[in-house]
């Protein structure tokens, strides 16, 4: 069910996100500085807002998150107990990460350099092993 977003299990691990690039002047002008994201990285945050288009409860991800007692920033984030969330939250997770780019630039490099977002997309990948492989019931 998530096979859209866990595929990119095994490219995270090579580590190579992107690079910060520095700001420069060149005397008329100043360029900010700013995160140049691989190529990986950015078909992943394509994926995950195709995957809301599918979803749209998920559009609402800091709500998904605040009834899970987090809160929507990186600290929060980073530390909640994956292995106690159900699926939609893990999704809202990975939802807010991509979309805290948007406020500041950095914040997804900073969940990908940590390994949150590894640890989010196994935790998502265990659950749809569950899914995927519900337990026999026999009869005694």
């Amino acid at each position: 069910m998530y096979e859209s977003l866990t595929k990119y299990l095994a490219e995270f691990r090579n580590k190579d996100f992107g690079k910060i690039v520095s700001g420069k002047y060149d005397g008329t002008t100043w360029q900010m500085p700013c995160v140049c994201y691989s190529e990986v990285v950015m078909q992943f945050i394509k994926s995950v807002h195709e995957f809301v288009d599918k979803h749209k409860e998920l559009q609402d991800y800091s709500k998904i998150l605040e009834d899970n007692s987090i809160e929507w920033g990186a600290r929060a984030m980073k530390t909640a107990d994956v292995d106690k969330l159900d699926a939609q939250c893990v999704l809202a997770l990975l939802v807010g990460a991509v979309r805290a780019e948007r406020f500041c630039d950095g914040a997804l490099l900073g969940f990908l350099e940590d390994g949150a977002i590894s640890r989010w997309l196994e935790r998502l990948k265990r659950i749809d092993m569950n899914l995927s492989n519900p337990p026999q019931w026999t009869l005694l």
